[in-house]
């Protein structure tokens, strides 16, 4: 797809950006929305965002989606990410949506799909204090019972939108074999013995600490088959490191424009700071890795939406990798090129880089995507 959009992609892009200025336009009304930037969701837009159609992008039309492919999820990702729209729950939602539609039984898509279209939020559980990276070595454990249940306990961490969402795709210890003993499980956050405890980072109130203890759940509450949940990460990976290679591609965009609005503006020695070679070419060369970006993310989206059952690591992982680590450049450089106001609460500028700092780490780090893209050649 390139730069290219079709007429329909076209028009969507343009709706999403009328939607984000009228909703949000303003330094006031993204204040009073998301408090600064600290909550990055925000109940109500997200159900106005619903009614108009758009969370169900690209789940299927029976369960209320619009059937659309990974390309389109990728364009409303970037587009409510550079217009600053409190709508943080989506990302998580989208991921987690794609594993049930992939593993889920009929039931469970239909409960858990149509809800995303609704307006519900997903969560995933998968890190734990000593699980991070190394997803295999979670400890969390399900038991299963005489009677068929699930017992479960154990702890998750850095769980994103955990506090707000409706149910919980946990993945959980049933075997002792590192990667063939994991099983995912449907969990309705509600859940009896479920704790959900935010914790407090510089980027605001995002992630979570879920504990669970003596949670019991349905035989029926697997996703997918049991001892197989590793496999069925895998499978996943290629959509969250895409989707998260979008927003990101969103965010330096914003970064980059503001910082570029701001040095036009800005004078010093008698001329907009922006007309200094040293400035200028800073601009330039972003400007250049935010396009190579846009192209790689898009490309890789639509790769993925041409061929759906196949995986794709090594570009999944460089979309992620490259979108993650321009937006974390964008927003470092746009606030040494603004100076003291780029620190400052005035501008947008401090919330661009809390944002964008943390992307380089979530979702698998750059150092983890460069391992992935490396075994890929052999090495």
């Amino acid at each position: 797809m390139g730069s290219r959009l079709t007429e329909e992609q076209a028009a969507f892009a343009a709706a999403v950006r009328d939607f984000a200025k009228r909703e949000c336009g303003t330094r006031e009304q993204r204040a009073a929305l998301a408090e600064g930037g600290r909550d990055a969701h925000h109940p109500e837009v997200y159900a106005r965002l619903a009614d108009l159609g758009w969370l169900g992008v690209c789940l299927p039309e029976e369960c209320g989606g619009a059937g659309g492919g990974l390309a389109d999820a990728c364009l409303f990702l970037e587009e409510t990410s550079y217009g600053m729209v409190p709508c943080g729950g989506f990302i998580t939602t989208v991921i987690t949506a794609k594993a049930y539609e992939r593993f889920g039984t009929e039931r469970q898509r239909r409960e858990v799909l149509t809800g995303a279209a609704r307006g519900d939020v997903l969560a995933i559980a998968m890190s734990e204090p000593e699980a991070g990276s190394d997803v295999g070595a979670l400890r969390c454990r399900a038991q299963r019972t005489a009677d068929g249940t699930w017992l479960i306990d154990g702890q998750k961490t850095w769980i994103s939108n955990a506090h707000c969402a409706k149910s919980i795709l946990l993945v959980a210890r049933t075997g002792e074999d590192k990667h063939g003993g994991l099983t995912m499980f449907h969990l309705p956050a509600d859940t009896e013995g479920v704790g959900i405890r935010g914790i407090e980072t510089m980027g605001g109130r995002e992630v979570n600490d879920v504990f669970l203890t003596g949670v019991r759940l349905p035989a029926d509450a697997v996703v997918g088959q049991v001892d197989n949940g590793w496999r069925q990460l895998m499978a996943g990976l290629t959509y969250e490191r895409l989707f998260l290679a979008a927003n990101m591609l969103g965010l330096a965009r914003r970064a980059f424009d503001d910082t570029v609005a701001y040095v036009r503006e800005r004078e010093q020695f008698g001329r907009p700071v922006g007309s200094f070679q040293a400035l200028r070419h800073r601009i330039a060369d972003l400007a250049t890795e935010i396009e190579c970006t846009r192209l790689l993310v898009r490309e890789v989206a639509l790769d993925c939406d041409a061929e759906p059952d196949k995986l794709f690591p090594r570009e999944a992982s460089m979309a992620k990798l490259k979108a993650t680590e321009v937006a974390k450049r964008a927003a470092l450089e746009g606030m040494q090129m603004m100076g003291g106001y780029g620190y400052t609460t005035e501008f947008d500028m401090e919330r661009h880089l809390r944002a964008a700092v943390v992307s380089t780490v979530y979702g698998g780090t750059s150092e983890i995507q460069r391992d992935v893209i490396g075994r890929t050649y052999g090495l």
